[in-house]
């Protein structure tokens, strides 16, 4: 299972990319960087399974790491738009951002079971969730930029989710590491 979420996501992030690229959508390019985390801690979670209750918590630090270093790729990339601005295309946003949440909708379909097997799992649907949230939020996005003929609203929830992964990859963070103390 954890094999299949991870060829999702990976397809995703590269598809996502390059949509985000062509579309100038800052969102939609915060949306591919937590695919591409989630498919890096996918791979680190496959590792972990069946291992000790430590090891499981270390493979949890590093996965923690990966979502708060989405955030700040996320940051730095608002940062960059800010001094090369460009109008995002809705269209182009509204529909990845529907092919993405049919991809994570399936994502958590399959994750939903397991979600409370261990900090591992745990860790892992949390990634899942973050994404259908980041999912609707691109489309919120688009609907503003539609609405507003602007790009604000593609930045600020561009914003939102760099904020988001932030908190999430933090969280992890903290319960790894007083795993880690349990365990140690």
């Amino acid at each position: 299972m954890l094999k299949a979420v991870l060829v999702i996501n990976a397809i995703a992030f590269v598809v996502m990319v390059g949509a985000a690229m062509a579309s100038h959508s800052s969102a939609l390019l915060s949306d591919s960087f937590d695919y591409l985390g989630d498919a890096l801690t996918y791979l680190v979670s496959l590792w972990a399974v069946g291992r000790s209750a430590q090891a499981k918590a270390h493979v949890a630090r590093i996965k923690g790491g990966l979502i708060v270093a989405a955030g700040l790729l996320v940051l730095a990339q608002l940062g960059w738009r800010f001094w090369h601005p460009a109008e995002p295309l809705f269209t182009w946003m509204g529909g990845f951002s529907l092919l993405g949440l049919a991809a994570n909708g399936l994502c958590l379909m399959l994750l939903r079971r397991h979600r409370n097997d261990d900090l591992n799992m745990a860790s892992v649907w949390i990634c899942s969730r973050n994404d259908i949230a980041a999912n609707l939020s691109v489309l919120l996005a688009a609907v503003g930029v539609w609405m507003f003929d602007a790009a604000w609203p593609d930045r600020l929830v561009a914003l939102g989710l760099a904020l988001l992964l932030l908190h999430s990859g933090l969280g992890v963070l903290r319960r790894a590491s007083h795993a880690v103390q349990g365990t140690g």
